[in-house]
Protein backbone atom coordinates (compact mmCIF):
# COMPACT_ATOMS: atom_id res chain seq x y z
CA UNK A 1 0.00 0.00 0.00
CA UNK A 2 1.09 3.79 -1.04
CA UNK A 3 0.21 5.97 1.93
CA UNK A 4 0.85 10.01 1.76
CA UNK A 5 0.10 11.24 5.70
CA UNK A 6 -0.60 15.14 5.16
CA UNK A 7 -0.27 17.18 8.66
CA UNK A 8 -2.19 20.84 8.06
CA UNK A 9 -4.77 22.19 10.51
CA UNK A 10 -2.80 24.15 13.23
CA UNK A 11 1.26 24.55 12.24
CA UNK A 12 4.05 23.16 10.95
CA UNK A 13 1.84 21.41 8.06
CA UNK A 14 3.94 18.54 6.79
CA UNK A 15 4.18 15.10 4.65
CA UNK A 16 5.12 11.77 4.50
CA UNK A 17 5.27 8.32 2.73
CA UNK A 18 4.41 4.82 4.07
CA UNK A 19 5.01 2.30 1.48
CA UNK A 20 4.31 -1.34 1.90
CA UNK A 21 4.23 -0.29 5.89
CA UNK A 22 8.06 1.17 5.15
CA UNK A 23 8.76 5.09 5.88
CA UNK A 24 10.16 6.51 2.43
CA UNK A 25 9.80 10.23 2.93
CA UNK A 26 8.91 12.39 5.05
CA UNK A 27 9.56 16.59 5.14
CA UNK A 28 8.03 19.88 6.19
CA UNK A 29 6.33 22.50 4.19
CA UNK A 30 8.71 25.59 5.59
CA UNK A 31 11.94 23.40 4.19
CA UNK A 32 10.00 24.71 0.96
CA UNK A 33 8.41 27.60 1.35
CA UNK A 34 11.00 28.97 3.67
CA UNK A 35 8.53 29.94 6.13
CA UNK A 36 9.06 29.47 9.71
CA UNK A 37 6.96 26.63 11.06
CA UNK A 38 4.83 26.75 7.76
CA UNK A 39 2.60 29.25 8.76
CA UNK A 40 0.88 30.69 12.19
CA UNK A 41 -2.05 28.54 13.43
CA UNK A 42 -4.26 31.12 12.88
CA UNK A 43 -8.10 30.07 12.01
CA UNK A 44 -7.96 31.54 8.25
CA UNK A 45 -4.25 29.61 7.42
CA UNK A 46 -6.17 26.40 8.61
CA UNK A 47 -6.59 25.57 4.52
CA UNK A 48 -3.28 25.74 3.38
CA UNK A 49 -1.88 22.77 2.62
CA UNK A 50 1.73 21.08 2.49
CA UNK A 51 1.82 20.88 -1.09
CA UNK A 52 5.52 21.77 -2.04
CA UNK A 53 6.43 18.75 0.76
CA UNK A 54 3.38 16.75 -0.17
CA UNK A 55 4.88 16.93 -3.67
CA UNK A 56 7.94 16.51 -3.04
CA UNK A 57 7.57 12.90 -1.19
CA UNK A 58 5.43 11.44 -4.22
CA UNK A 59 8.05 12.44 -6.43
CA UNK A 60 10.94 11.16 -4.47
CA UNK A 61 9.15 7.68 -5.08
CA UNK A 62 8.80 7.81 -8.78
CA UNK A 63 4.79 8.44 -7.29
CA UNK A 64 1.77 10.08 -9.39
CA UNK A 65 -1.22 11.38 -6.91
CA UNK A 66 -3.41 8.68 -8.88
CA UNK A 67 -1.26 5.49 -7.52
CA UNK A 68 -1.72 6.79 -3.94
CA UNK A 69 -4.12 3.91 -2.28
CA UNK A 70 -4.79 5.99 0.64
CA UNK A 71 -4.04 9.64 2.48
CA UNK A 72 -4.61 10.45 5.75
CA UNK A 73 -5.42 13.83 7.48
CA UNK A 74 -3.94 14.35 11.01
CA UNK A 75 -7.47 15.85 12.60
CA UNK A 76 -10.81 14.40 12.61
CA UNK A 77 -13.54 17.25 11.95
CA UNK A 78 -16.38 15.01 13.61
CA UNK A 79 -14.78 14.48 16.97
CA UNK A 80 -14.46 18.58 17.24
CA UNK A 81 -17.37 20.38 19.55
CA UNK A 82 -18.12 23.80 19.42
CA UNK A 83 -16.08 26.48 20.80
CA UNK A 84 -18.27 26.58 24.30
CA UNK A 85 -17.93 22.64 24.55
CA UNK A 86 -14.57 22.42 24.20
CA UNK A 87 -14.13 25.14 27.16
CA UNK A 88 -11.68 27.08 24.76
CA UNK A 89 -14.01 29.81 23.68
CA UNK A 90 -11.98 30.20 20.42
CA UNK A 91 -14.83 31.24 17.83
CA UNK A 92 -11.97 30.45 15.52
CA UNK A 93 -12.64 26.67 15.73
CA UNK A 94 -15.53 27.21 13.70
CA UNK A 95 -13.29 28.03 10.74
CA UNK A 96 -10.84 25.13 11.39
CA UNK A 97 -13.80 23.12 11.49
CA UNK A 98 -14.98 23.96 8.16
CA UNK A 99 -11.92 23.67 6.79
CA UNK A 100 -10.49 20.20 7.60
CA UNK A 101 -14.70 19.16 6.26
CA UNK A 102 -13.26 19.91 3.29
CA UNK A 103 -9.72 18.80 3.13
CA UNK A 104 -10.33 16.03 0.70
CA UNK A 105 -11.54 18.37 -2.02
CA UNK A 106 -8.21 20.62 -1.08
CA UNK A 107 -6.24 18.00 -1.36
CA UNK A 108 -7.95 16.94 -4.73
CA UNK A 109 -7.10 20.12 -6.20
CA UNK A 110 -3.63 20.41 -5.22
CA UNK A 111 -2.42 16.81 -6.72
CA UNK A 112 -4.46 16.69 -9.92
CA UNK A 113 -4.93 12.63 -10.28
CA UNK A 114 -5.99 12.19 -6.31
CA UNK A 115 -9.97 10.99 -5.79
CA UNK A 116 -11.23 12.34 -2.67
CA UNK A 117 -12.84 9.50 -1.43
CA UNK A 118 -9.10 8.37 -0.59
CA UNK A 119 -8.61 10.91 2.00
CA UNK A 120 -9.05 9.12 5.22
CA UNK A 121 -9.63 11.49 8.69
CA UNK A 122 -7.34 10.16 11.74
CA UNK A 123 -7.47 11.22 15.28
CA UNK A 124 -4.77 13.90 15.86
CA UNK A 125 -3.68 11.97 18.82
CA UNK A 126 -3.82 8.69 17.43
CA UNK A 127 -1.78 9.95 14.80
CA UNK A 128 0.79 11.42 17.27
CA UNK A 129 0.58 8.15 18.97
CA UNK A 130 1.15 6.46 15.83
CA UNK A 131 4.29 8.63 15.18
CA UNK A 132 5.92 7.02 17.95
CA UNK A 133 4.22 3.50 18.51
CA UNK A 134 4.40 2.62 15.21
CA UNK A 135 7.76 4.41 14.69
CA UNK A 136 10.26 3.60 17.50
CA UNK A 137 11.85 0.09 17.90
CA UNK A 138 9.82 -1.50 20.11
CA UNK A 139 6.62 -2.69 18.66
CA UNK A 140 5.06 -3.52 21.89
CA UNK A 141 5.29 -0.72 24.13
CA UNK A 142 3.38 1.77 25.82
CA UNK A 143 2.85 5.39 24.36
CA UNK A 144 2.18 9.06 26.07
CA UNK A 145 1.15 11.93 24.09
CA UNK A 146 1.07 15.57 25.25
CA UNK A 147 0.14 18.34 23.27
CA UNK A 148 -1.58 22.04 23.06
CA UNK A 149 -4.95 20.49 21.94
CA UNK A 150 -6.50 18.31 18.94
CA UNK A 151 -10.28 18.45 17.84
CA UNK A 152 -11.23 17.94 21.45
CA UNK A 153 -8.78 16.26 23.74
CA UNK A 154 -4.84 17.34 24.58
CA UNK A 155 -3.69 14.14 26.30
CA UNK A 156 -4.03 10.37 25.35
CA UNK A 157 -1.96 7.36 26.71
CA UNK A 158 -2.03 3.90 25.34
CA UNK A 159 -0.40 0.72 24.19
CA UNK A 160 0.41 -0.37 20.74
CA UNK A 161 0.52 -4.21 20.58
CA UNK A 162 1.06 -5.82 17.11
CA UNK A 163 0.74 -2.34 15.30
CA UNK A 164 -2.74 -1.73 17.13
CA UNK A 165 -3.33 0.89 19.67
CA UNK A 166 -5.40 0.76 23.01
CA UNK A 167 -6.30 3.84 24.11
CA UNK A 168 -6.36 4.01 27.94
CA UNK A 169 -6.78 7.37 29.17
CA UNK A 170 -7.59 10.83 27.67
CA UNK A 171 -7.79 14.37 28.44
CA UNK A 172 -10.76 16.94 27.54
CA UNK A 173 -10.25 20.29 26.89
CA UNK A 174 -9.63 23.12 27.94
CA UNK A 175 -6.95 21.13 30.18
CA UNK A 176 -4.02 21.15 28.85
CA UNK A 177 -0.26 21.49 29.22
CA UNK A 178 1.02 22.55 26.24
CA UNK A 179 -1.71 25.15 26.10
CA UNK A 180 -0.47 26.02 29.77
CA UNK A 181 3.12 26.19 28.70
CA UNK A 182 2.05 28.20 25.55
CA UNK A 183 0.55 30.87 27.76
CA UNK A 184 3.44 31.47 29.66
CA UNK A 185 5.47 31.71 26.55
CA UNK A 186 3.03 34.42 25.56
CA UNK A 187 3.79 36.22 29.02
CA UNK A 188 7.55 35.99 28.64
CA UNK A 189 7.01 37.86 25.16
CA UNK A 190 8.05 34.96 23.16
CA UNK A 191 5.69 33.91 20.26
CA UNK A 192 3.43 31.07 21.61
CA UNK A 193 3.17 27.50 19.49
CA UNK A 194 6.52 28.65 18.57
CA UNK A 195 9.25 29.64 21.21
CA UNK A 196 8.28 26.95 24.00
CA UNK A 197 12.00 26.21 23.93
CA UNK A 198 13.10 29.40 24.86
CA UNK A 199 11.01 29.34 27.95
CA UNK A 200 12.58 25.68 28.67
CA UNK A 201 16.51 27.37 28.33
CA UNK A 202 15.57 30.45 30.41
CA UNK A 203 13.96 27.95 33.24
CA UNK A 204 17.63 26.90 33.43
CA UNK A 205 18.49 30.64 35.05
CA UNK A 206 16.15 30.12 37.78
CA UNK A 207 14.66 28.34 40.99
CA UNK A 208 11.24 26.72 41.10
CA UNK A 209 10.35 29.01 44.28
CA UNK A 210 6.59 29.43 42.69
CA UNK A 211 6.17 26.02 42.24
CA UNK A 212 4.16 25.14 45.66
CA UNK A 213 1.93 28.15 44.86
CA UNK A 214 0.86 26.52 40.98
CA UNK A 215 0.31 23.15 42.26
CA UNK A 216 -3.07 22.98 42.59
CA UNK A 217 -2.85 25.15 39.07
CA UNK A 218 -1.08 22.38 37.27
CA UNK A 219 -1.85 19.16 38.98
CA UNK A 220 -3.01 15.20 37.87
CA UNK A 221 -5.92 13.30 38.95
CA UNK A 222 -4.65 10.13 39.35
CA UNK A 223 -6.91 8.56 36.80
CA UNK A 224 -4.46 9.09 34.11
CA UNK A 225 -5.72 12.73 33.65
CA UNK A 226 -4.85 15.86 34.99
CA UNK A 227 -6.67 19.56 35.24
CA UNK A 228 -4.79 23.01 34.27
CA UNK A 229 -6.33 26.22 35.85
CA UNK A 230 -5.54 29.67 34.01
CA UNK A 231 -3.11 31.27 36.18
CA UNK A 232 -2.21 35.30 36.60
CA UNK A 233 1.26 34.97 36.00
CA UNK A 234 1.37 38.74 36.08
CA UNK A 235 0.91 37.86 39.86
CA UNK A 236 4.51 36.38 39.81
CA UNK A 237 6.33 38.43 36.96
CA UNK A 238 5.37 41.72 34.88
CA UNK A 239 4.30 40.31 31.46
CA UNK A 240 7.39 41.02 29.10
CA UNK A 241 6.86 42.61 25.48
CA UNK A 242 9.13 41.27 22.65
CA UNK A 243 13.04 41.48 23.12
CA UNK A 244 11.95 43.47 26.63
CA UNK A 245 14.90 41.81 29.58
CA UNK A 246 14.30 39.80 31.79
CA UNK A 247 14.83 39.50 35.10
CA UNK A 248 15.10 37.00 37.91
CA UNK A 249 11.31 36.44 38.75
CA UNK A 250 10.75 35.50 34.98
CA UNK A 251 13.31 33.05 35.11
CA UNK A 252 12.13 31.74 38.51
CA UNK A 253 8.51 31.48 36.99
CA UNK A 254 9.92 29.37 34.32
CA UNK A 255 11.32 27.56 36.42
CA UNK A 256 8.50 26.69 38.50
CA UNK A 257 5.94 25.80 35.53
CA UNK A 258 8.50 23.71 34.08
CA UNK A 259 9.13 22.01 37.00
CA UNK A 260 5.06 21.75 37.67
CA UNK A 261 4.84 20.38 34.24
CA UNK A 262 7.40 17.78 34.94
CA UNK A 263 5.71 16.35 37.77
CA UNK A 264 2.81 15.68 35.86
CA UNK A 265 4.31 14.14 33.14
CA UNK A 266 5.92 11.89 35.53
CA UNK A 267 2.94 10.70 37.35
CA UNK A 268 1.08 10.04 33.98
CA UNK A 269 3.76 7.58 32.57
CA UNK A 270 3.98 6.06 36.22
CA UNK A 271 0.31 5.85 35.89
CA UNK A 272 0.47 4.48 32.93
CA UNK A 273 3.27 1.91 33.99
CA UNK A 274 1.09 0.50 36.53
CA UNK A 275 -1.56 -0.33 34.09
CA UNK A 276 0.73 -1.94 30.82
CA UNK A 277 3.81 -3.03 32.68
CA UNK A 278 5.77 -2.56 29.34
CA UNK A 279 9.50 -1.65 29.34
CA UNK A 280 9.71 0.46 26.92
CA UNK A 281 7.59 4.07 26.56
CA UNK A 282 7.17 6.40 23.47
CA UNK A 283 6.36 9.36 23.30
CA UNK A 284 5.24 12.19 21.25
CA UNK A 285 3.13 15.65 20.70
CA UNK A 286 4.57 19.22 21.26
CA UNK A 287 4.98 18.84 25.12
CA UNK A 288 7.94 15.83 24.27
CA UNK A 289 10.36 18.02 22.91
CA UNK A 290 11.30 19.29 26.40
CA UNK A 291 13.96 17.26 26.95
CA UNK A 292 14.35 17.80 30.36
CA UNK A 293 11.05 16.39 31.23
CA UNK A 294 12.17 13.62 28.72
CA UNK A 295 15.54 12.94 31.23
CA UNK A 296 13.02 12.92 34.30
CA UNK A 297 10.88 10.26 32.52
CA UNK A 298 13.30 8.12 31.62
CA UNK A 299 15.40 8.15 35.30
CA UNK A 300 12.25 8.74 37.75
CA UNK A 301 9.28 5.98 36.06
CA UNK A 302 9.95 2.23 35.81
CA UNK A 303 10.14 2.28 32.14
CA UNK A 304 13.62 0.94 30.87
CA UNK A 305 13.42 2.42 27.55
CA UNK A 306 11.81 5.83 26.48
CA UNK A 307 11.82 7.19 22.73
CA UNK A 308 11.21 9.82 21.54
CA UNK A 309 9.67 10.99 18.28
CA UNK A 310 12.17 13.54 16.85
CA UNK A 311 8.88 15.32 15.23
CA UNK A 312 7.34 15.08 18.38
CA UNK A 313 5.34 18.19 17.05
CA UNK A 314 2.56 18.46 14.37
CA UNK A 315 4.68 17.85 11.16
CA UNK A 316 5.14 14.24 13.49
CA UNK A 317 1.47 13.66 12.75
CA UNK A 318 1.42 13.34 9.02
CA UNK A 319 4.25 10.50 9.44
CA UNK A 320 2.08 8.76 12.25
CA UNK A 321 -1.50 9.64 10.56
CA UNK A 322 0.52 6.99 7.14
CA UNK A 323 1.68 4.54 9.58
CA UNK A 324 -1.55 4.40 11.13
CA UNK A 325 -3.98 4.00 7.97
CA UNK A 326 -1.55 1.42 6.79
CA UNK A 327 -1.92 -0.82 9.81
CA UNK A 328 -5.43 0.12 9.41
CA UNK A 329 -5.26 -1.62 5.68
CA UNK A 330 -3.29 -4.49 6.33
CA UNK A 331 0.07 -3.48 6.19
CA UNK A 332 3.05 -4.22 8.77
CA UNK A 333 5.28 -1.32 9.66
CA UNK A 334 8.32 -0.97 10.39
CA UNK A 335 10.52 1.50 12.75
CA UNK A 336 11.46 4.53 11.54
CA UNK A 337 15.10 4.20 9.92
CA UNK A 338 16.30 7.74 11.06
CA UNK A 339 15.57 11.19 11.08
CA UNK A 340 17.06 12.10 7.74
CA UNK A 341 14.02 11.64 5.90
CA UNK A 342 14.48 14.91 3.29
CA UNK A 343 15.42 15.71 0.38
CA UNK A 344 19.18 15.03 -0.78
CA UNK A 345 21.58 15.76 -3.70
CA UNK A 346 24.08 13.63 -5.64
CA UNK A 347 27.29 15.36 -5.71
CA UNK A 348 27.32 16.30 -9.50
CA UNK A 349 23.54 18.50 -8.54
CA UNK A 350 25.77 20.29 -5.59
CA UNK A 351 28.64 20.81 -7.72
CA UNK A 352 26.18 22.44 -10.86
CA UNK A 353 24.67 24.45 -8.10
CA UNK A 354 28.19 25.53 -6.94
CA UNK A 355 28.84 26.23 -10.95
CA UNK A 356 25.93 28.25 -11.13
CA UNK A 357 26.73 30.28 -8.48
CA UNK A 358 29.75 31.40 -9.61
CA UNK A 359 31.92 30.58 -5.96
CA UNK A 360 35.10 29.31 -5.52
CA UNK A 361 34.88 25.86 -4.62
CA UNK A 362 37.57 23.26 -3.49
CA UNK A 363 37.33 18.51 -3.45
CA UNK A 364 39.68 18.05 -0.74
CA UNK A 365 40.45 14.44 -0.35
CA UNK A 366 38.36 14.13 2.73
CA UNK A 367 36.34 16.91 3.71
CA UNK A 368 35.82 15.00 7.07
CA UNK A 369 39.32 16.26 8.13
CA UNK A 370 39.35 19.71 6.25
CA UNK A 371 36.40 20.63 8.65
CA UNK A 372 38.22 19.41 11.56
CA UNK A 373 41.51 21.36 10.77
CA UNK A 374 38.98 24.76 10.40
CA UNK A 375 36.75 23.60 13.61
CA UNK A 376 40.37 23.20 15.69
CA UNK A 377 41.39 26.73 14.28
CA UNK A 378 38.09 27.62 15.76
CA UNK A 379 36.72 28.49 12.72
CA UNK A 380 32.97 27.66 12.05
CA UNK A 381 31.65 25.80 9.93
CA UNK A 382 27.90 25.25 8.00
CA UNK A 383 27.76 21.09 7.14
CA UNK A 384 25.23 20.41 4.37
CA UNK A 385 25.24 16.43 4.36
CA UNK A 386 23.11 13.44 3.12
CA UNK A 387 19.32 14.04 3.54
CA UNK A 388 17.88 16.65 5.82
CA UNK A 389 16.23 16.45 9.02
CA UNK A 390 12.52 15.90 10.36
CA UNK A 391 11.97 17.57 12.29
CA UNK A 392 13.10 20.55 14.49
CA UNK A 393 16.89 19.07 15.63
CA UNK A 394 20.12 19.54 13.55
CA UNK A 395 21.64 16.22 13.61
CA UNK A 396 24.79 16.54 11.65
CA UNK A 397 22.62 16.92 8.03
CA UNK A 398 22.09 20.39 8.28
CA UNK A 399 24.27 21.86 11.35
CA UNK A 400 26.07 24.53 12.33
CA UNK A 401 29.52 23.45 13.49
CA UNK A 402 32.11 25.00 16.29
CA UNK A 403 34.89 24.20 18.89
CA UNK A 404 33.44 23.24 22.50
CA UNK A 405 36.66 24.54 24.33
CA UNK A 406 36.49 28.10 24.74
CA UNK A 407 33.19 30.24 26.51
CA UNK A 408 33.39 32.75 24.11
CA UNK A 409 31.95 30.80 21.72
CA UNK A 410 28.40 30.28 22.80
CA UNK A 411 27.83 34.13 22.43
CA UNK A 412 29.57 33.52 19.16
CA UNK A 413 27.11 31.29 17.94
CA UNK A 414 24.26 33.14 18.91
CA UNK A 415 25.68 36.01 17.56
CA UNK A 416 25.72 34.65 14.11
CA UNK A 417 22.16 33.00 14.86
CA UNK A 418 21.14 36.29 16.11
CA UNK A 419 19.01 34.82 18.59
CA UNK A 420 19.00 35.58 22.53
CA UNK A 421 21.99 34.78 24.59
CA UNK A 422 20.41 32.64 26.88
CA UNK A 423 20.00 29.97 24.36
CA UNK A 424 22.48 27.11 24.54
CA UNK A 425 24.08 24.83 22.01
CA UNK A 426 24.14 21.22 21.94
CA UNK A 427 27.18 19.28 21.74
CA UNK A 428 27.84 16.12 19.13
CA UNK A 429 29.90 12.89 20.22
CA UNK A 430 30.46 9.71 19.34
CA UNK A 431 28.23 7.07 20.96
CA UNK A 432 30.99 5.05 22.17
CA UNK A 433 32.87 7.95 24.18
CA UNK A 434 29.74 9.47 25.40
CA UNK A 435 29.76 7.89 28.48
CA UNK A 436 32.93 9.56 28.97
CA UNK A 437 31.45 13.04 29.33
CA UNK A 438 27.79 12.67 29.95
CA UNK A 439 25.74 10.76 32.76
CA UNK A 440 22.41 10.95 33.85
CA UNK A 441 20.41 11.38 30.38
CA UNK A 442 19.49 8.40 28.43
CA UNK A 443 22.60 7.23 26.16
CA UNK A 444 22.67 6.77 22.73
CA UNK A 445 20.91 10.08 22.34
CA UNK A 446 20.41 9.74 18.73
CA UNK A 447 18.21 12.64 18.42
CA UNK A 448 19.03 15.29 20.73
CA UNK A 449 15.75 14.73 23.12
CA UNK A 450 17.14 14.63 26.36
CA UNK A 451 19.52 16.55 28.65
CA UNK A 452 22.64 14.81 30.16
CA UNK A 453 24.64 16.10 33.17
CA UNK A 454 28.30 17.06 32.33
CA UNK A 455 30.89 15.67 34.18
CA UNK A 456 32.42 18.17 36.49
CA UNK A 457 36.14 17.41 35.17
CA UNK A 458 34.83 18.14 31.62
CA UNK A 459 32.64 21.59 32.17
CA UNK A 460 36.12 23.74 32.19
CA UNK A 461 37.22 21.58 28.60
CA UNK A 462 33.25 22.31 26.87
CA UNK A 463 32.32 25.56 28.33
CA UNK A 464 30.69 26.33 25.26
CA UNK A 465 28.18 23.53 25.23
CA UNK A 466 27.65 23.21 28.87
CA UNK A 467 24.53 25.18 29.99
CA UNK A 468 24.31 26.93 33.17
CA UNK A 469 23.08 23.96 35.35
CA UNK A 470 25.62 21.66 34.37
CA UNK A 471 23.66 19.98 31.70
CA UNK A 472 23.74 19.47 27.95
CA UNK A 473 21.41 18.18 25.41
CA UNK A 474 23.56 15.98 23.36
CA UNK A 475 23.44 13.89 20.24
CA UNK A 476 25.14 10.85 19.69
CA UNK A 477 26.79 9.77 16.86
CA UNK A 478 26.44 5.56 15.55
CA UNK A 479 29.39 5.33 13.09
CA UNK A 480 27.11 2.36 11.39
CA UNK A 481 24.25 5.27 10.97
CA UNK A 482 26.72 8.41 10.57
CA UNK A 483 30.16 7.76 9.25
CA UNK A 484 31.22 11.05 7.47
CA UNK A 485 30.16 12.62 10.97
CA UNK A 486 32.20 10.03 13.27
CA UNK A 487 35.12 10.44 11.07
CA UNK A 488 34.67 14.44 11.57
CA UNK A 489 34.76 13.87 15.06
CA UNK A 490 37.68 11.70 15.00
CA UNK A 491 39.59 14.17 12.91
CA UNK A 492 38.74 16.99 15.59
CA UNK A 493 39.63 14.30 18.52
CA UNK A 494 43.05 13.76 17.08
CA UNK A 495 43.96 18.06 16.46
CA UNK A 496 42.36 18.81 19.88
CA UNK A 497 42.09 15.85 22.52
CA UNK A 498 38.16 17.02 22.42
CA UNK A 499 35.59 14.29 20.85
CA UNK A 500 32.87 16.49 20.98
CA UNK A 501 32.20 19.50 18.26
CA UNK A 502 29.21 22.14 18.67
CA UNK A 503 26.31 21.63 16.78
CA UNK A 504 23.48 23.82 16.37
CA UNK A 505 21.19 24.12 13.38
CA UNK A 506 22.49 25.39 9.95
CA UNK A 507 19.81 28.57 9.61
CA UNK A 508 19.65 32.06 11.24
CA UNK A 509 17.07 33.86 13.88
CA UNK A 510 13.35 33.63 12.56
CA UNK A 511 13.83 31.25 9.36
CA UNK A 512 13.76 27.67 8.48
CA UNK A 513 16.56 25.23 8.89
CA UNK A 514 18.53 25.09 5.19
CA UNK A 515 17.48 22.69 3.24
CA UNK A 516 18.58 22.74 -0.52
CA UNK A 517 21.85 23.62 -1.28
CA UNK A 518 20.90 27.61 -2.66
CA UNK A 519 19.55 27.87 1.14
CA UNK A 520 23.01 26.61 1.84
CA UNK A 521 24.54 29.11 -0.18
CA UNK A 522 22.70 31.88 0.85
CA UNK A 523 22.92 31.45 4.33
CA UNK A 524 26.76 31.04 3.92
CA UNK A 525 27.02 33.68 2.32
CA UNK A 526 24.92 35.99 4.85
CA UNK A 527 26.31 34.88 8.10
CA UNK A 528 29.91 34.99 9.60
CA UNK A 529 31.16 31.31 9.20
CA UNK A 530 34.50 30.32 7.75
CA UNK A 531 33.76 27.02 6.16
CA UNK A 532 30.67 25.85 4.19
CA UNK A 533 31.07 21.67 3.83
CA UNK A 534 28.66 20.89 1.05
CA UNK A 535 28.64 17.14 -0.24
CA UNK A 536 32.46 16.40 -0.79
CA UNK A 537 33.19 19.89 -1.71
CA UNK A 538 33.88 22.66 0.58
CA UNK A 539 33.84 26.63 0.47
CA UNK A 540 35.78 29.32 2.25
CA UNK A 541 35.38 32.77 3.04
CA UNK A 542 37.58 34.94 0.95
CA UNK A 543 40.49 36.72 3.46
CA UNK A 544 39.65 40.25 4.10
CA UNK A 545 41.67 42.55 2.48
CA UNK A 546 42.83 46.40 3.43
CA UNK A 547 43.81 48.88 1.03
Amino acid sequence: MKILGVNALYHDPAAALVVDGEVVAAAEEERFSRRKHGKRPLPWSAWELPELAAAWCLAEAGLRPEDVDAVSYSFDPALMGTPEESGLFDDGDVMRKMYAEKAPSFLAHSLPGLAQDRVHFVQHHVAHAASAGLASPYRTNSVLVADGRGEAISHLAGRYTDGRLEVLATQSLPHSLGLFYEDLTEHLGFLRSSDEFKVMAMASYGKPRFAAELEQAVRSTGDGGFRTEKVDFGEFAPRLGKNEPWTQDHADLAASVQLRVEEVLIELARWLHERTGDSALTLAGGVALNCVANTRIAAETPFEHVWVQPAAGDSGTALGGALHLAEQLGDTTTAMPGADLGRGWTDEEIEAFLITAAIDYERPRDVADAVAAVLADNGIVAWFQGRSEYGPRALGHRSLLAHPGYEANLERMNDVKGREQFRPVAPMVLAERAADVFSRGPIPSPYMLFVHDVAPQWRDRIPTVTHVDGTARIQTVDRADEPLVARMLECFERRTGLPIVVNTSLNTAGRPMVDDPRDALECFGSAPVDLLAIGPFVVRRPKATTR
